[in-house]
């Protein structure tokens, strides 16, 4: 619990400054975090192939490459840059060609690298373009996040009974999830009719923070069946007594990729 308690005060303490301050300083660390991510995507496939070398530089490579392309994005929307994609379907998908019988690295393999690469590009630039248009709506989806995912523990410790996905994460409560879902919406409605725009229909507020908290909650179970898939505990050790990096972001992974969806109706 020690180790926990300490790991998260460094992480709020490394994290919250360089959110503030934004610029190239938060780039690089979102781009580290990318980087970190694709290494756990990559380390627990691993966990029944290995993949070559060259190609697991070719995919960190490649992350790094697309956050240095999305840095100076600023608009509220996401689009990728097809000639991007198409490079990196090109990188991964040839060396199949090479790969003895197929054994050593084949087309099961490169699609899980295309895949794996775009859903973390795509994530993590997501964070990035949504900091440099307005911290503001950051913080809020930050809020729905850690609100929802702090007292769906604490709510599940002391009164959850009803098990909400047992075979993906048996610790998890239905009891767990609507404290969660509750205390999230809550707390990130009330940051964001008061700091961002107080004009909003409270209504539309409400309902979209608590779907944004439902999603939040369901990408944590995805994220579980990965893990479960793989018969792993967490991503990694990247951060003690708390996992992977894959461990932390889950729940706002998918928060930010349902709020870009529905970004125009708020």
């Amino acid at each position: 619990m020690k180790k926990r308690i300490l790991s998260a005060i460094i992480m709020i303490l490394i994290f919250v400054p360089l959110l503030l301050v934004g610029g190239i300083y938060f780039g690089l660390f979102m781009t580290l975090l990318a980087v970190g991510a694709m290494y756990e995507l990559v380390k627990i496939r691993e966990k029944k192939k290995k993949f070559p070398e060259f190609i697991k530089i070719l995919a960190y490579f490649l992350i790094i490459l697309s956050s240095i392309l999305t840095y100076n994005q600023n608009v509220f929307s996401y689009t990728m840059d097809y000639r991007l994609i198409s490079f990196i379907i090109f990188v991964f998908v040839l060396p199949i060609l090479f790969g003895e019988k197929n054994l050593d690295y084949n087309i099961n393999d490169a699609l899980y690298l295309v895949g794996s690469l775009l859903f973390i590009n795509t994530a993590f630039n997501l964070i990035l373009v949504i900091r440099n248009y307005d911290l503001n709506y950051l913080i809020y989806l930050l809020l729905i996040t850690v609100i929802t995912d702090t007292f769906a523990f604490i709510t599940g410790s002391y009164i959850g009974k009803t098990k909400l996905a047992k075979d993906i994460s048996p610790n998890k409560t239905v009891e767990g999830l609507i404290g969660g879902v509750l205390m999230g919406t809550f707390v990130a409605t009330t940051f964001y009719f008061v700091v961002i725009n107080p004009e909003i229909s409270l209504v539309v507020l409400i309902l979209i923070t608590m779907f944004l908290s439902v999603v939040g909650q369901l990408g944590d179970l995805v994220f579980s069946s990965i893990k479960r898939h793989y018969g792993v505990k967490d991503f990694s050790n990247l951060i003690p007594g708390h996992g992977g990096i894959l461990d932390r972001f889950d729940s706002l992974i998918f928060v930010i990729l349902a709020f870009i969806i529905i970004m125009g109706v708020i």
